[in-house]
């Protein structure tokens, strides 16, 4: 995409004009490299908040997911062109120094920070579905809990500290599946683990910010047309529909844009601290505050897996959208 591609996306009917909101406030995504963690960023910075942009593949380096076609860099450009400021930051996660010295870089150049989304992951290849935790890879189980658990606690441990020193801050705890949905056993006792745990790490914050005027909640996409996921179907954005043939749920997919809007929707919510605590879905806050996928649809992904696929309700996915 180019720059003047940007610019003209970020100029496109259908809610996505820069509207200003959030103009003087900082964020810093965590983990927005592609996908869900790259269309949050957008999304703030549409807003018009300066956003610090993470992830470990650059122009110049390649992480484990061994994507080198998306990059924080690029996603930095599309903060900027959609409106806001971005600012990409290589950082990985897991290293307590680079975080330490990413939030000092933060605090010297802008003095404050307002939103934190915790969206680090990249664990999708190690995914072991329908096999015993006897009979998987162990390693790939526990760097599971490193890249998707250790990962936001250490954001949290050296960014908080500057989030608090002004009312209002807002945490973001992205995670797969919501508290209701994840009763049901995701499949894979280390996915299980990994992608329930952001649900009460948001819960504890919300409790250690509350002093604070603090806001933390927990929040899952439903099914994300990711780049990785198009890749996957061997379909496009634009062609993402003929997947259905080999997956008929794909149906409800939604474009990462919907979980951005979701987060752009919640920072700037004056009255947000009401949703503190809480699991939340994309779909959801869709029919809260009124906004919806880049195609004009509110997909509710989480509604329809509970009702049709595990309930058994006879319906179709554009009863969902």
């Amino acid at each position: 995409m180019t720059t003047q591609d940007k610019v003209a996306e970020s100029q496109a009917p259908g809610g996505r004009q820069p509207d200003g909101k959030l103009t003087g406030r900082v964020a810093l995504v965590a983990g927005a490299t592609r996908g869900a963690g790259r269309a949050m960023a957008v999304e703030l910075g549409r807003a018009g908040a300066l956003v610090y942009v993470t992830g470990r593949t650059t122009r110049e380096s390649v992480s484990e997911v061994g994507r080198p076609t998306e990059t924080i860099e690029e996603t930095a450009e599309r903060v900027t062109a959609a409106g806001g400021t971005g600012i990409a930051v290589p950082t990985d996660h897991l290293e307590p120094d680079q975080v330490r010295a990413l939030v000092e870089r933060i605090d010297r150049e802008q003095g404050r920070l307002d939103v934190l989304v915790n969206s680090v992951w990249g664990g999708d290849r190690l995914i072991q579905f329908d096999t015993k935790v006897w009979d998987l890879d162990l390693a790939n189980g526990l760097r599971m809990f490193r890249l998707g658990i250790d990962t936001h606690v250490t954001t949290s441990h050296f960014a908080l500290p500057l989030l608090i020193r002004r009312p209002g801050g807002l945490v973001i705890e992205v995670t797969d599946g919501t508290v209701e949905f994840n009763r049901t056993y995701r499949n894979s006792l280390c996915f299980d683990v990994t992608k329930n745990v952001p649900h009460r790490i948001a819960f504890g914050l919300a409790s250690e910010l509350k002093e604070y005027g603090g806001t933390a909640v927990s929040l899952t996409p439903g099914f994300l047309r990711s780049e990785e996921m198009l890749d996957y179907f061997g379909v496009t954005e634009a062609t993402w529909r003929d997947a259905i043939a080999k997956e008929p749920h794909f149906a409800i997919a939604e474009s990462p844009a919907l979980i951005g809007r979701a987060v752009r929707a919640l920072a700037t919510d004056p009255e947000r601290a009401r949703w503190s605590g809480q699991s939340l879905s994309s779909g959801q806050l869709a029919k809260e505050y009124d906004f919806t996928d880049a195609d004009g649809s509110q997909p509710d992904a989480d509604r329809y897996f509970a009702e049709v696929v595990m309930g058994g309700r006879n319906a179709t996915e554009e009863d969902y959208r």
